[in-house]
């Protein structure tokens, strides 16, 4: 009978030659082909038909699947966006969406935590705290499940999920080579996106790994005192303590990054507030997308009207700001920025704003 080892949750991450010892293969060749069945997202060996039956029936006694998460719920709406509900091996519940735009691009929107520890008033995530990080194969498997979601590859991904991505760097930025890697899906990085509230050490402890993916940092309001309210990061690192943060990261090569504004319904699209915003991207290499508020009825804000967007643009035009106009997807699932919501364990997230106008 063949000794019992410890196996891991998930092959995921992993490279053919760890495959193949945690595996006990004797044939080199055979941890190759499991490899490619999982990138095309089969994870059960049963299936994997290239292998020997009797490996098979070996294999599927080690481990019941190579994949340590399942699809919990799934829905689809007429923009051809898709929100999966992905239940984790302790039960927990985390979402990932697949979006398409106007050009038949698809995006995978993928979480890095089970909640969020940055209280952002404005996102549903804020109400919950932080449950847990996830890990490098956790953040693969929701792409992998959203792959049997997609007609078409998923070329694009942003880490704008659950969670903040740069308070779990290390499993993030694993998940991203793999994903880069020439042998999985080779992803050009800068097709990649990671999101940001403002944590000032994950900023720079991207700029040291010069990983040349896009950044994109949620401001809100460059007015010290109001950040100071809608988003507690603020007070632990400030708007200045941020800009220095992130003209360090230009320095060492980063290119232009999006500066991510929610515009809050009679809150932050007044005169006041462009100004200050203006004055702060001044010197940096930077769009701005503007992004209404989505209604989530248990936070104490409101979606701008038309008039009051419109009226925030014009002084953003007369100010010289380099700015795009974005909208939603989702919505009609409760999909879109602010939304996204996890019942079985009060999970809550906010999702990716499609750009139009990126042509990558």
């Amino acid at each position: 009978m063949e000794q019992t080892k410890h196996l891991p949750l998930s092959l995921y991450g992993l490279e053919e030659e760890t495959i193949a010892e945690i595996l006990s293969l004797t044939k080199s060749f055979q941890a190759k082909q499991i490899f490619n069945w999982l990138v095309k997202g089969v994870y059960t060996f049963e299936t994997m038909t290239d292998l020997p039956k009797a490996e098979r029936e070996r294999l599927s006694s080690l481990m019941s699947s190579a994949c340590s998460s399942s699809i919990h719920t799934s829905e689809t709406d007429e923009s051809g966006a898709t929100k999966m509900g992905i239940r984790l091996h302790d039960g927990k519940v985390v979402e990932c969406v697949l979006l398409v735009d106007k050009k038949g691009r698809h995006t995978a929107c993928l979480s890095s935590q089970v909640g969020c520890a940055q209280g952002c008033t404005f996102c549903r995530t804020g109400t919950m705290g932080l449950s847990r990080n996830l890990s490098a194969e956790e953040i693969i498997e929701q792409y992998i499940h959203l792959l049997s979601a997609s007609k078409q590859p998923i070329t694009h991904i942003v880490y704008m999920g659950m969670g903040e991505p740069l308070a779990n760097i290390a499993p993030v930025t694993r998940s991203i080579r793999y994903f880069h890697n020439p042998k999985t899906f080779n992803i050009s990085l800068r097709r990649i996106t990671v999101s940001t509230c403002g944590v000032v050490p994950g900023i720079l402890k991207l700029a040291e790994q010069k990983l040349p993916v896009k950044l994109a940092v949620s401001l809100v309001s460059a007015d010290n005192r109001l950040r100071d309210r809608i988003m507690p990061v603020n007070q632990t690192w400030d708007i200045m303590t941020l800009k220095k943060a992130l003209l360090h990261y230009q320095r060492l090569g980063g290119k232009r990054f999006t500066i991510e504004y929610c515009m809050l319904g009679n809150t932050n699209t007044d005169e006041i507030s462009a100004k200050k915003l203006a004055s702060y991207v001044r010197d940096l290499d930077v769009i701005v997308n503007l992004i209404p508020w989505n209604p989530a009825e248990e936070l104490p804000y409101q979606t701008p009207t038309e008039e009051e967007i419109d009226h925030f643009t014009l002084l953003l035009d007369r100010l010289h700001v380099n700015y795009t106009r974005r909208r939603s997807r989702g919505r009609e699932i409760n999909g879109a920025c602010g939304q996204l919501a996890v019942p079985i364990n009060k999970g809550l997230e906010y999702n990716l704003m499609i750009d139009e106008e990126d042509e990558e």
